[in-house]
């Protein structure tokens, strides 16, 4: 049985979706089954407001904001209930998501064809509400061409199916000739009419009406008349917008056909319904072939944006399967993004625009033919559409694709309160009008002093256009209509459609009537007063909406509740402007050169806008299944509240608006300071302060830093737990329990002393603490640089002895000179102190800043390009380059990038002096070892697991395999912690452990199989869960050196 939350928490998480309002919803409901569908429905009557049914929340129009009861079907409607290979079709619940259907497809060599840039997360049931199209509806369609049935619930409570059925079906259902009956029943004679017919008559059922409506206006010539002149041309492939009463009356008005013969399926008018109509828990979609592996994408680079409108011509006469967009401006954000600026490999020059043509064939030799007619035609013509072209094959297409599906992302990391808007970014013209209507859009846009982001769909006639404005100014709000309804006077003139799959939502609805004209939008009226008379369904969506400039998510001239409490409390100053931050967030914004770019007034604003970046398309929400690190406290537990996404939300919201919110009820104490809040502890608390959304996140959204900054302030006002006291001191203690390194040792392993710590810091009493080496790794390293007096022949290089290696595993740190020593280097670990790791993973930033300015006053003019500081430690030696340069003070912020620039992870340093020349694999023993390897979080987030995986193939007969393994869920303190514990291990169990177990249990005991991970509380955890012990990857480097 569902329960309906009505906390404060859910409601702020659902207030938005990937669009530009926010609206608070009076409660969230996941109901379990069916039958909660039904509940739902009687509740909401009886609280007389609506459902709002919601899948992965996506949506860019604002599908599912409102007031209402928001139904989350995504966390339990996420079962792929039957696959038939033979028929081509699988029957799945609403809430399963694209790519894991399609995952569980492959093995059938079959797939679901349409494929939208957020199919990592989006879910079906989400997909056939919008019907939405993806990259290859040139040859594939949209999703209202593949679905054959659905199940659902209308607002009576009565259950459906629906599919396709002739009219003869339906008078076996109900009776001869019902839709006349019916007609004459809702005529001005009303039952009185009826009554001269028969005296039986009997109350007409909801379905039956539904019926009759539709039929009714199929047979009726003047509305037939009326649809054909009003709705867009049937040559578009991309069209939802309104109510698809067209594709039903196509099929009734079908005259070749008796009457009896005529077909009508409700699924082509539930598509792109958004949820208005009925509320569906079953969908039997039709399958596609797996496409040719044989494929190839042309990346055609053009000098100005109408060259590539005329490009996209030309290349449709070779029949590709896909052409799209990107502009410039998504091409110089992605230098900004850590994954997307390894995807840009193809990019020539500066471009204005590049269009990717997807070409595909039986045969390679067939599609390179195709290419070379294809570029000399764009080339070499008289406009020189094209001044370069890229080819890419094979594994590198999957680049291109994920930094065309990452642009909407992109766009919301332009730093500032201007962004590259949503708003009109889904219209929908014929290809070869789309050079006219864009000549047109760009005079409208001048004429309105805009600059527009361009990108997505050319080869349907759709492009994503998205006008960069600020909307925390009243100017910027008035043109957000203004270019919306100008937009709307633009596409009824080259008669196409405001959405080609985003939908309308509350953004466009407005605009329908004036599209469609007053008699066509009445229609629509009345088909959702037909569905819904008891108004349960996503109320003003499509139709009756509300103004479309109103519940936006940021207001006019946009206030901060928190700004008066940073302002008037002391803390460091970090930059300009009186209100003090930590981070020095504003340089980011300083150092922005994008044009449209606005900058920051001062620290405040700039964390604010950070927080802001977030859109809300909810690349947090991916699962174990798809891979990445982002977010793992979200795969574990599939809770909206506990991804990303929710924390950016929750941020936002408390800090915008404090205890003054519409989310709070009257009872919260408004004297109370905002950053006690309890939710916002809540959110905080489920991070594991990974760092994947600082790569995964292509709005750049740094929870892990946002995370840190916000806690300092939370202990600023109500002091510092003891445990993140204990935790961010560690090292201290560690270096105190030295000088009694045998009692500390008893007291950290006996039981009952053990037992007594752990409960005094909350830590569980499943781990154990861990214990002194018996020297640290700054002596041992000392004494055997002593012992072996020779001078290195290949350079100088400077070892971080970071807290963990130092006082934990000395003996690592000593294996890791060694490797060096032999391979001919001199080492030498400079003075230092502890990098401040763990003070910044607990929010002890001001800790964290005295260690920071210490270590760059101490290294900056010791370290450098030819003598770097390298770290086997990837969280303490990253610190450098990625904290440090916005912890020390402003003036030395360029020697602390310099000094991160040539901070290394060994890995870093390894492949560097490879390609030097002066480390080779001939330095290496030949004998045969197979490595599973897991990557550290902060690695992975921040320079990749690629250079581990090469240093390690220096072994020639190595074979390394990476575990797509994400978090391991100890992430430092976090799996220690006694509340985490459980979860810590779930992580673990996803991916990790089963991995390590089968690669184990596989090893044929000639080759050794060996883990690998090069971070501390991985292998801590690897041990814990497995009962393995992973080894550095430096470990394995030495004992297979020469």
């Amino acid at each position: 049985m569902y329960t309906l939350h009505t906390d404060p928490l859910h409601r702020i998480a659902y207030a938005t979706d990937a669009s530009a309002y926010r609206e608070v919803p009076q409660g969230v409901a996941f109901p379990e089954n069916e039958q909660d569908i039904v509940y739902l429905i009687q509740e909401a009557q009886q609280r007389k407001t609506h459902l709002i049914p919601r899948a992965g929340g996506t949506s860019i129009a604002g599908q599912v904001v409102g007031s209402g009861i928001v139904v989350d079907i995504s966390k339990h409607f996420k079962k792929i209930l039957e696959v038939n290979a033979e028929e081509r079709w699988a029957r799945v619940q609403p809430g399963v998501v694209l790519d894991e259907l399609n995952l569980a497809l492959e093995p059938y060599g079959l797939f679901f064809s349409p494929e939208t840039s957020t199919s990592n997360r989006c879910c079906i049931g989400g997909m056939f509400g919008n019907n939405s199209c993806g990259s290859h509806s040139l040859i594939y369609g949209s999703t209202r061409h593949h679905v054959m049935e659905a199940r659902g619930v209308l607002c009576d409570g009565s259950i459906e199916v629906f599919k396709e059925y002739t009219i003869k079906e339906l008078e076996e259902r109900f009776c001869p000739r019902f839709w006349e009956t019916d007609r004459l029943c809702h005529s001005e004679q009303g039952l009185a009419g009826m009554e001269s017919i028969s005296g039986q008559f009997q109350q007409t059922s909801l379905i039956q009406s539904i019926y009759s409506q539709l039929i009714n206006w199929a047979l009726d010539e003047k509305t037939v008349q009326l649809i054909e002149e009003n709705y867009p041309d049937k040559s578009l492939r991309r069209r939802s917008c309104g109510y698809a009463i067209d594709e039903v009356i196509e099929d009734l008005h079908n005259t070749s056909k008796p009457l009896e013969d005529r077909t009508i399926n409700l699924c082509k008018v539930l598509a792109g319904s958004e949820g208005t109509l009925a509320f569906i828990t079953e969908i039997k979609v039709d399958l596609d072939p797996l496409p040719p592996k044989e494929k190839m994408v042309v990346c055609a680079h053009c000098d100005t944006l109408q060259k590539s409108f005329l490009g996209n011509l030309v290349a449709l006469k070779y029949h590709p399967s896909a052409i799209e967009l990107m502009d410039r401006n998504i091409l110089e954000l992605s230098k900004q993004n850590v994954e997307q600026q390894k995807n840009r490999f193809f990019v020539q020059g500066d471009p204005a625009a590049i269009l990717i043509i997807e070409l595909r064939g039986e045969t390679k030799a067939e599609i390179d033919a195709t290419a070379d007619e294809l570029e000399k035609t764009l080339m070499e013509n008289e406009e020189k559409l094209v001044y370069a072209c890229s080819r890419v094959y094979g594994s590198e297409i999957s680049k291109v694709w994920s930094l065309r599906k990452a642009g909407l992302g992109l766009l919301t990391g332009m730093k500032g309160d201007a962004k590259p808007i949503g708003v009109i970014e889904d219209t929908a013209v014929a290809p070869e009008k789309l050079p006219a209507y864009m000549a047109d859009f760009a005079q409208m846009l001048d004429d309105l002093g805009l600059s527009c982001v361009y990108h997505a769909h050319i080869s349907t006639g759709e492009l994503h256009l998205r006008p960069i404005i600020n909307i925390k100014e009243a100017e910027g709000k008035r043109k957000f209509r203004e270019v919306a309804y100008q937009t709307a006077l633009l596409v009824k003139k080259y008669k196409g459609s405001l959405s080609g799959e985003h939908g309308d939502g509350r953004l466009r609805g407005e605009f329908i009537q004036l599209l469609y004209g007053d008699e066509v939008y009445a229609l629509m009226q009345d088909l959702k007063k037909c569905w819904d008379p008891k108004q349960v369904f996503n109320l003003h969506k499509i139709v009756d909406t509300l103004p479309m400039d109103s519940m936006l998510r940021f207001d006019v001239d946009q206030q901060y509740a928190i700004e008066k409490e940073l302002c008037e409390k002391d803390g460091p100053s970090t930059g300009s402007g009186a209100c003090r931050t930590y981070y020095n967030w504003k340089a980011a914004f300083d150092e922005c050169k994008m044009e449209g770019a606005t900058g920051a007034k001062n620290q405040l604003h700039a964390l604010m806008c950070s927080i802001e970046q977030c859109n809300g398309a909810g690349d947090c929400r991916k699962s174990n299944l798809i891979g990445g690190t982002l977010c793992p406290a979200f795969k574990v537990s599939g809770d909206e509240t506990k991804a990303t996404r929710a924390r950016a939300n929750v941020l936002r919201e408390i800090l915008t608006r404090g205890w003054g919110s519409e989310a709070f009820t009257q009872a919260l104490n408004k004297d109370k300071s905002i950053l006690k809040s309890e939710e916002l502890a809540e959110v905080l608390d489920s991070c594991l302060a990974c760092k994947g959304c600082r790569s995964e996140c292509p709005s750049n959204v740094d929870m892990t830093r946002l995370r840190s900054e916000i806690l300092q302030h939370k202990y600023d006002v109500g002091g510092m737990p003891l445990r993140s006291f204990a935790v961010s001191r560690m090292a201290l203690v560690e270096q105190l329990g030295h000088l009694v390194r045998p009692i500390y040792n008893f007291m950290a392993s006996w039981k009952i002393s053990s037992n007594i710590i752990k409960r005094i810091i909350k830590f569980s009493t499943e781990r154990d603490i861990p214990t002194l080496s018996r020297v640290t790794m700054r002596k041992a390293v000392q004494q055997e640089c002593r012992k072996q007096h020779k001078k290195g022949t290949k350079g100088k290089v400077y070892l971080f002895a970071d807290e963990f290696t130092n006082f934990h595993e000395a003996e690592l740190g000593l294996t890791f000179a060694k490797l060096l020593l032999r391979l001919g280097y001199e080492v030498e670990i400079p003075r230092h102190v502890e990098s401040g790791r763990a003070a910044i993973s607990k929010g002890n930033l001001k800790l964290a800043k005295k260690f920071a300015l210490k270590n760059v006053n101490l290294l900056k003019d010791k370290v450098s390009e030819e003598m770097p500081l390298v770290g086997i430690e990837p969280s303490c030696i990253l610190s450098f380059r990625d904290e440090y340069p916005d912890l020390v003070p402003a003036e030395l912020r360029s020697e602390a990038q310099r000094l991160g620039r040539n901070a290394l992870l060994f890995d870093e340093f390894i492949t560097r002096e490879v390609k030097a020349g002066r480390i080779a694999a001939e330095d290496f023993k030949t004998d045969a070892v197979e490595i599973w390897l897991h990557g550290h979080c902060h690695q992975k987030a921040l320079i990749g697991t690629e250079k581990t995986v090469a240093a390690l193939k220096l072994i020639q007969n190595a074979k390394v395999h990476v575990i797509p393994s994400g978090c391991c869920g100890m992430a430092g303190s976090f799996g220690y912690e006694k509340e985490h514990y459980k979860t810590s291990l779930a992580i673990g169990e996803m991916v990790l452990f089963p991995t390590i177990r089968k690669a184990v249990d596989k090893a044929d005991g000639v080759t050794p199989t060996l883990i690998a991970a090069p971070g501390t509380s991985c292998r801590q955890q690897i041990l814990d869960g497995t009962g393995v012990h992973a080894a550095h990857p430096v470990e394995i480097l030495y004992r297979w050196v020469k």
